[in-house]
């Protein structure tokens, strides 16, 4: 009973973190069910089938709250959908020993872009409204959908990122629109180590237990994103994802780096994270209290007196 109250407490977490966020639902979940000795597979199963849940629930709230783009959650919500089966049919013979490296190195690239990017400049304006191409959306969704379901967790990660660093679409919007395509994903993964596992390991009471804690949290977080400030939204994805990324890399065998070294760079980064978050807020509140100016070439607006008349 006690396994199962933590699993809906981490599922709680874990879906309003990737429901403000767009990611780490899957990657909190796996790594829980990993550290109390699930395999691989099986671990990557249980999570999904209870994102089914999730994302259905978050999906409909986003949708609620208007964070959702219809358009590109179904340019990559199906390709994602085919690269989940295809990971998950073949997670079993499948080792990422070699890929997570490079994906981790790539995905910090690209963190640190975002970080940057919302932290000093804000909401991106200069492409801002122009839809996202197929030719973009559909090999990033089939690439994202393989890797979360042979890692147990990378559609947000991958996607947000990647969709955040286009400066197309407003990171509410982004992070609405991953949430509500992966329930594509997670329907499709499913099927996947249905059909390449059968039932085997995989724990249906773990998988209620953790769908559980992300239903209570779903709407909640939907509700948190519309009201975030997006240039805060930004600076806080960003860290986010370098903070996970850096810890991939710094735990690997490739780096071997040690425990003192590994704490270091942890507080350091964090201590950058907090400046930036500070710095976006505070740069928001600035704008957001300054007078609204004119545009140049406008007349100037004048106020009338006001005409007293004499009685």
């Amino acid at each position: 009973m006690k396994t199962l109250i933590l699993l809906a407490l981490a599922g709680l977490g874990a879906q309003l973190v990737d429901g403000s966020l767009g990611m780490a639902y899957g990657v909190t979940s796996t790594t829980l069910l990993l550290a109390v000795g699930t395999n691989p597979a099986a671990a990557s199963a249980t999570v999904h089938l209870a994102e089914i849940g999730t994302t259905l629930v978050s999906g409909a709230a986003h949708w609620r709250f208007g964070n959702v783009d219809w358009r590109v959650v179904a340019r990559i919500g199906i390709p994602g959908a085919a690269g989940a089966f295809a990971g998950a049919t073949v997670l079993a013979g499948l080792s990422t020993d070699v890929a997570k490296p490079v994906m981790a190195l790539i995905l910090l690239l690209l963190g640190l872009y975002v970080l940057g990017r919302f932290t000093f400049l804000g909401l991106p304006t200069g492409n801002l409204g122009k839809p996202l191409r197929r030719r973009f959306l559909t090999p990033l969704g089939v690439v994202a959908g393989f890797l979360d379901a042979t890692g147990g967790g990378g559609w947000g990660p991958v996607g947000t990122p990647a969709l955040l660093a286009g400066g197309r679409l407003e990171p509410r919007k982004v992070i609405g629109s991953i949430d509500t395509s992966e329930f594509l994903v997670a329907v499709a993964a499913s099927t996947g180590f249905l059909v390449g596992l059968g039932s085997e390991g995989i724990d249906y009471t773990w998988a209620v237990a953790l769908l559980a804690g992300g239903l209570i949290a779903a709407p909640v977080a939907a509700w948190l994103v519309r009201h975030v400030p997006p240039r805060v939204l930004g600076s806080a994805v960003g860290g986010l994802i370098v903070l996970t990324n850096v810890r991939t890399l710094l735990r690997g065998d490739w780096l071997s780096a040690g425990d003192a070294a590994r704490w270091t760079v942890y507080a350091l980064l964090h201590a950058v994270w907090a400046a930036a978050l500070a710095y976006s807020f505070r740069e928001h509140r600035r704008q957001s209290a300054g007078p609204a100016t004119t545009p140049p070439g406008a007349p100037a607006r004048t106020t009338a007196p006001r005409s007293r008349t004499t009685v």
